[in-house]
Order: C-alpha cells, then sequence, then structure tokens
C-alpha cells in the first residue's frame, strides 16, 4: 500500500490566491485604458463628422451664391421662405432667390449640426464681392459645459 508523502514547499505548483489577484488588479487597468481609448476615439470620430458636415454645408451655400450672381449684397439679408424651390416653376428675383437660399440653408443647419447656425457676410462695392460663410454647432465634450464646445467653421470665397 502506498502512502503519501507530505508536501514540502518546493513541490507546490500553481497559484497561489495572492497571485491570482494581482494578475486580475493588471488585467482590470489594462481593461480601463482600453475602454477610455474608445470612448475618446468615438468622441473623435463624431467630431470629425460634425467637421465634414459643415464643411459641405459652407460649400453648398457656396454654390448657391455662385449660382444667384446677381444677388450680390442681398445675401447680406435676413433669410425668408419665399418658395423659390420645388418641383413646379417658380419665379423669383435674385433678392428673393437670395433669402430663400438662406432660409433653406440656415433650416439644414439646424437638422444636421447640433444647435446649427449660419452666417454669410458680404463685403464689396462693385465686383469681385468677398463673401465670408461662417458656421457655429456645439459639440459635447468631457471637459465642457452641459450645452457644448462652440465649433466654428469659416469659408471665404470671391466672386
Amino acid at each position: 500500500m502506498k502512502t503519501l508523502a507530505p508536501m514540502s514547499s518546493g513541490n507546490m505548483r500553481g497559484f497561489t490566491m495572492v497571485e491570482a489577484l494581482v494578475a486580475l488588479v493588471v488585467l482590470a487597468v489594462g481593461m480601463l485604458g482600453i475602454a477610455g481609448l474608445y470612448v475618446t476615439t468615438l468622441r473623435s470620430g463624431s467630431s470629425a463628422i460634425y467637421r465634414m458636415q459643415a464643411i459641405n454645408l459652407a460649400t453648398d451655400m457656396a454654390d448657391r451664391i455662385r449660382s444667384n450672381r446677381d444677388a450680390n449684397l442681398n445675401y447680406n439679408n435676413a433669410p425668408l421662405d419665399n418658395n423659390c424651390f420645388g418641383t413646379a416653376a417658380v419665379d423669383c428675383t435674385p433678392q428673393q432667390m437670395a433669402e430663400s437660399d438662406l432660409f433653406l440653408w440656415n433650416t439644414q443647419l439646424a437638422q444636421i449640426l447640433p444647435s446649427g447656425t449660419g452666417t454669410v457676410v458680404v463685403v464689396g462695392a462693385s465686383a469681385p464681392y468677398t463673401y465670408t460663410i461662417t458656421l457655429t454647432w456645439f459639440e459635447q465634450g468631457s471637459d465642457t459645459t452641459a450645452a457644448g464646445t462652440a465649433q466654428t467653421y469659416t469659408l471665404q470665397m470671391q466672386i
């Protein structure tokens, strides 16, 4: 019959409870770092999307201005819904078209960008006119107030 020999400390194999807990703490700290990096990546991704949309909206307004060259200083006016758009034929003056363009553009800004607003400032007594298109929106951030951080994109062109 075999008898079990007492085990000496040199023959023990495996991990102690302390070693397992230390490994678990190291793994948890690493996972927290990865989670923080993931949140930062998501925030940066949404910020990049908003910037891309702001650029697209600014160039959209620039294209509207280029297609309505007779309006010139009328882009300084307040936006109005003149019904200068749609599938049916419309008869609008360049001033009405400029006001309608501003109205539609501001509507798009409010829908696409968070708290998005925009302005167009036209400077010049005669051609070439200088147009400054400015968009402002608010993005949420970890170190900001509840309203978010104001972001601005400005496009300047001459026609």
